[in-house]
Formats: structure tokens, sequence, C-alpha cells
């Protein structure tokens, strides 16, 4: 028999973190019957898009510390008493006051992911997996023999290889609509060096997330300079050629993201959550279907009955909408610069005292808890979660840095920085000779459209579908299929199909189907076709692709969750 013949060719498309963590997986497992081509389209591994320079410059910080870090082979704590001294003095950190509670900078913690991408390739080495990295290599098309059962990978440099499985983790993505086409629009801030400008003019900016806070703070810095005053409290002075420069974030809920504080359990994990056991007994007494309403009760009210008794009693009767509604009163009803510094003090207090603010923990928890399963929601509930819950969850859980809250607070102090609430019906026009026309209505319902000369959409990562996928072959052989969720009620779903029967089907049985971002994937994430069959080679982590079944992005608590379960599946396969 040919030995060779049982070895498992493993594909990992990118080698950021989620190809960190399938890599890690796989080196960890126990097993040693495979071999393993890394294909990346950068010349580095572990940093990805968000923690290299296509994603960050020196200013941008995480939103996570250390011991909010999934372990992966060291903690940062230990590898930064071995990081290089020029590292270290750029970016002003003392090995001996590291303080592992505190956010890093992006870049820093992506030098860290390629140490440990390193240490993970010497690891695989002393247990005899032969690991191939293709560097400068960009996957350019996949495809399927079904009758072989092998995946074939075709590169922009010409590499063409069959592997038994692969696992696609090509990260972020931000399609490129009118950048370059219409001057002065940005479909994307990143990568950020292409906004250090001086500016002499107001700007337009979509969103308010984190991904328009690493904006605000590069646009900043070109034009114009934080100091510490006396007091303690940073202000910030335009530069001389900039004095018109101004930020305006447009954002449809007219809110700022929460601020970080204190988390009790660091990792999204709860003990007292459902475990997958219960959630099948669930399903099946509900049809199938995995109810938001279940959840919402399980893995969120019921945890503070023990843990916060007088908060409990203030939710207890609170139907999602209900809950969402009092949480949103206070933020809706302040000034969101007045709220910011706020959360800020209250932030400040909970780090200093190193106590959660449940609450906010625990909807983040749930948001977390809610993402594998999600797909299992009838569309009643997705489009419930995707209108009501999830604006909630967006704003508490983006964990804005204490250091980024503070350079908002000195913009708006300084009349640079300001925030326009826009509704739903909003539209940007983008201008042949340059610039976008804002058009919005107020809280009032007045019409405004506004010339901006510079637009800049940072509305995040978009949720992609099913045709932005990115591997065509997949899509002409009809291995991949639409996500979609199936309507408990038909007259739920007939209302529904009657308003919009562009993202809502009826199929030939009559039964209603709402269309959700991205591809369809099964539990292991592996790839659904068009006749419903799960393709046991083909894995995708890959978010923009799969955010329909996936709403939440968590990160690396994300790459760390899914890559077990893939790797378990491979393992046993």
């Amino acid at each position: 028999m040919n030995i060779k013949s049982k070895i498992k060719r493993i594909a990992i498309l990118g080698g950021g973190p989620s190809g960190l963590f399938a890599y890690k997986r796989l080196i960890e497992s126990g097993a040693n019957d495979f071999e393993i081509d890394i294909f990346e389209r950068k010349t580095e591994l572990g940093s990805g898009m968000p923690y290299s320079r296509e994603g960050a410059n020196d200013e941008h910080i995480t939103n996570v510390s250390d011991n909010e870090v999934p372990h992966i082979v060291t903690p940062i704590s230990e590898w930064i008493k071995t990081a290089p001294v020029e590292l270290l003095q750029r970016f002003k950190i003392d090995p001996d006051q590291f303080n592992e509670y505190k956010v890093l900078p992006r870049l820093l913690f992506g030098y860290y992911l390629a140490g440990q991408f390193d240490l993970l390739r010497k690891m695989a080495e002393d247990a005899e997996i032969n690991t191939t990295v293709h560097f400068e290599t960009a996957v350019t098309d996949i495809s399927y023999d079904t009758e072989n059962a092998v995946v074939r990978i075709e590169t922009s440099n010409e590499i063409n290889k069959e592997f038994d499985y692969a696992i696609i983790c090509t990260g972020h993505n931000w399609p490129i609509r009118y950048e370059g086409i219409i001057p002065g629009y940005f479909d994307a801030p990143y990568p950020p060096q292409k906004l250090l400008q001086k500016i002499n003019h107001a700007i337009a900016v979509k969103g308010s997330s984190l991904t328009a806070i690493d904006a605000v703070r590069t646009l900043a810095r070109h034009n114009g300079v934080f100091e510490k005053g006396t007091d303690g409290n940073l202000y910030f002075e335009l530069f001389p050629e900039s004095t018109e420069f101004k930020i305006m974030m447009h954002s449809r809920s007219g809110l700022l993201p929460a601020v970080r504080f204190h988390l009790e359990d660091s990792h999204l994990s709860n003990k007292f959550l459902l475990t997958q056991e219960e959630i099948e007994i669930h399903k099946k007494n509900n049809n199938g279907f995995l109810s938001l309403d279940f959840l919402f009760e399980k893995d969120f009210k019921e945890i503070f009955r023990q843990k916060d008794p007088e908060f409990y009693q203030r939710i207890k009767d609170f139907s999602i909408e209900e809950f969402v509604a009092d949480m949103m009163e206070l933020r809706e009803r302040l000034d969101p610069f007045q709220l910011l510094r706020a959360e800020y003090t209250q932030a400040e207090k909970s780090i200093r005292r190193q106590e959660s603010i449940y609450w906010k923990e625990m909807l983040a928890v749930l948001s977390f808890a809610m993402n594998h399963p999600a797909k299992y929601f009838a569309a009643e509930d997705m489009q419930r979660l995707q209108k009501v819950l999830m604006p909630l969850i967006s704003i508490v859980i983006a964990f804005v840095p204490q250091k980024s809250c503070e350079e908002l607070l000195a913009l708006h102090q300084a009349g640079v920085l300001d925030l326009i609430p826009v509704g739903e019906d909003s539209t940007i026009e983008p201008q042949n000779e340059g610039g976008i026309l804002y058009k919005f209505s107020d809280d009032a319902n007045e019409n405004h459209s506004v010339f901006y000369k510079t637009f800049i959409d940072c509305a995040g990562q978009p949720h992609l579908s099913y045709n932005d996928f990115p591997f065509k072959s997949l899509l002409s052989q009809k291995a991949i299929s639409p996500a979609r969720l199936k309507f408990k009620s038909d007259e739920a779903g007939q209302n529904a199909f009657t308003q919009n029967n562009k993202i809502v089907e009826k199929d030939i049985q009559g039964d209603y189907f709402l269309h959700v971002s991205g591809i369809a994937i099964n539990d292991n994430y592996q790839i659904i076709d068009q006749y419903g069959a799960y393709n046991k080679n083909i894995y995708i982590m890959a978010v923009p692709y799969i955010g329909g079944f996936n709403p939440d992005y968590s990160g690396l608590d994300f790459c760390e969750a899914a890559s077990e379960r893939i790797v378990d599946e491979i393992v046993k396969g």
C-alpha cells in the first residue's frame, strides 16, 4: 500500500487570524497524517487586514487586551519580553510595565500574531507535519471535482494544485464601487495611508462605528494636533492651513458606540448558557426552528436572576422590543457626546475596580451565543434580529477604547467633529465632477441635500451577497447556494413576499423564504450546494460571505470557535 496516499492534503486560503486559528487547531489536533499549504496574498502570516498596514496606522488600537485574546501559543505578556527593541520603542512599550488588561496598538498586535504563526510552524516541524507557505499568492478560483472528491485551487501566479480539504479564510473585503472614479470618494477608510491628507473643508463620514473612528483618528492627526492640558484632559488644535477642516459623521441611529469596560469573563462565555442539547430539544419542539425569544430568555434574562436580581426584576417581563426600547431611551434622549463622556467615566470606574457593567457584557455574550445557531431562526426572527436587536448590540459591544474616546471628545469640544442623525431613507449621490450629495431627513422630518467634496464610507465590513462570492467556478458548478431562512408563518411569508419579492421567494411547495446575505453553510462551516447537500471537503471562515447565517462578527472569538468545529471534522474524516 502506498503510505503517502493516506496523507490528507489541506489548503488554508488566507494566513490572517482565521487561517492562524485553523492552522493552530490542526497542529494541536494530535494527528500528523496531513500536509498543509497556506496561500497568503501578502508577505506575512498572522496579521491579516485589521492588524497590518492594510487596516491600521501606528495610531490605531485594538479593542481587546491580552487577557481577552484566545490562547494561541504564548500570551502577549510573554511575547512582549522578546519583541525587538526598536518595535517597543516605536510604540512606547515598556515590557516591565506591561499591563495585560490594556489595549494594544493594532500593528503591534499584528507583529504578535505573526510571531505566534512562526511558533506554530516550528511546532508543526517538530510534529513532522509538512507546511508549505505561498506568499504573495492570491487565490483566484476554486473548483470541486465531484468524481474524485478533490478541491482544485488556482492562484494569481499560476499555481494549480489539488487538495483533499480547503478552508477559506480570506478575511475582510471592501468592494470598490466609486473610489478612483469619483474624486474625493472613498469606499472604505482602508488602507488608512490614503487618508494621510491635509484637508481644508468639511468631510462626510458615513457611520459612527469603530471603522469610522479609525478614519477620524487618522484624519485628525494630519490636520491638527492633540495635546494634554494642565488639567489632564486632552485638547485638539487645528493647523493654520486646515482651519476649515471638519468631520461630519452621519449615523442612522444618531448614536456613538459604547465605551470599553472591564469584562468579568474575558472570552464571551458563561456557564449558565444553553447547552447544544437544550437547543436541539427546543428546536425539536418548535418545528425545527430556534426561537429568538427563547434565546433571549435563557441566554440573557435568566442569567440575571442570580447575578443581578435588581436588573432582573426590571427586565424580566420585557419582550425583546421592550428591552431595546428601554435601553435605547436614554441613549436617544442625551446628546451623543454627552453620553460618551458619561460612559467614559463609568467605564473608567469599571476598569479601575475590575467590575463589569454586567448587562452590557451579557449582551455581548448573547450575541456570540446566538451567532452559530442563527441559521435555525425562522425568517420572522431574523428580521426582528436585524431590525430590533442588532442595532443595540452593535452599539453596546463595540467596546471603544478609552484613548479613542478621549480623542473623539477633544475633537468635538474643538468644534471639529459632529454627528448628524439621518433616516433610513438617506442616500449618497456621487457627483461626476467629484464629491457627493448627502440627502437625508432629520429628526423633524426636514429634508436636506448637502454637498461634500470628500466622502468616506465607514459603515464597516458589508455583508456580501451570494453573487459577490469571489470563486466563480463554485458558483457555476452550483457547489454553493444562497443563504435563506424559511418563514414559520405562511401569512407572514406571503405578506413579506408581497412587500418585497426581491428578498423573499416562494418555492414550488408554496413555502416562503427570506434571502439573507452570503452563502449557505452547515454547523461545521461546510458549504452547501444548490441541492441542499453539504460538501465534506470545503469549509469557509470568511465572515463577509457567511454573514447571513453568522450575523455577529466576534473577531478572534469567532476564529477560535469556528476553527474547532472545522478541524474536528477534518481529523475525523
